[in-house]
């Protein structure tokens, strides 16, 4: 991997970091690591995108306070929101499997593509909520979870990806150089 390619994976986890702190407190906190997590894959492409989102969880993980909250630290990730940070290495992965149909698509299939690149993080995200949740006693069910921690953020995060495709397509036409 070239030094220019290890920079940039550093720019987007940055870029992720500080995406993360914007946050409005719910359930689940609205922030806009979503738009931070597509953008670095647009960007970037699906290999460099992906090591981006996991450099800011390794980050966090370390300790780091790169969570909403300036958070960060294991304990953190192992809470019951932790799934849905997790959850971004799996939109990573979709993406990395989707990536071959995407650049020629019209710019509703790319937005609808970049939506269920969502999916596996709202699954494993969901599922993780029910299972810390029951763990402490609380007994969330998985339906009662998706409706406290998806359903809220549905549209959301569909006006961040279409942020984050636009955001992308600009910079892609004055950087086209990035995705080499």
């Amino acid at each position: 991997m070239s030094a220019r390619s290890i920079a940039l994976i550093a720019m987007a986890a940055v870029i992720l970091c500080v995406c993360s702190w914007i946050t409005v407190p719910f359930t689940v906190p609205f922030t806009m690591q979503t738009f931070a997590v597509a953008c670095a894959l647009l960007l970037l492409g699906g290999r460099r995108g992906l090591a981006a989102i996991g450099l800011y969880v390794l980050l966090g993980i370390v300790g780091l306070p790169v969570f909403s909250g300036f958070r960060g630290g294991l304990g953190h990730l192992l809470g019951p929101t932790g799934g849905y940070i997790l959850g971004f290495l799996f939109t990573g992965l979709a993406f990395l499997l989707l990536e071959p149909v995407l650049p020629e698509k019209p710019y509703v299939l790319r937005i609808l593509l970049l939506e269920c690149c969502l999916l596996p993080c709202y699954l494993v995200g969901t599922l993780w909520f029910t299972a810390v949740s029951r763990t402490k006693g609380g007994g969330t069910g998985f339906l009662t979870a998706l409706t406290l921690c998806v359903l809220p953020y549905l549209l959301p995060d569909l006006a961040k990806l279409i942020l984050a495709e636009r955001v992308a397509h600009r910079v892609r036409k004055r950087l086209p150089e990035l995705r080499e």
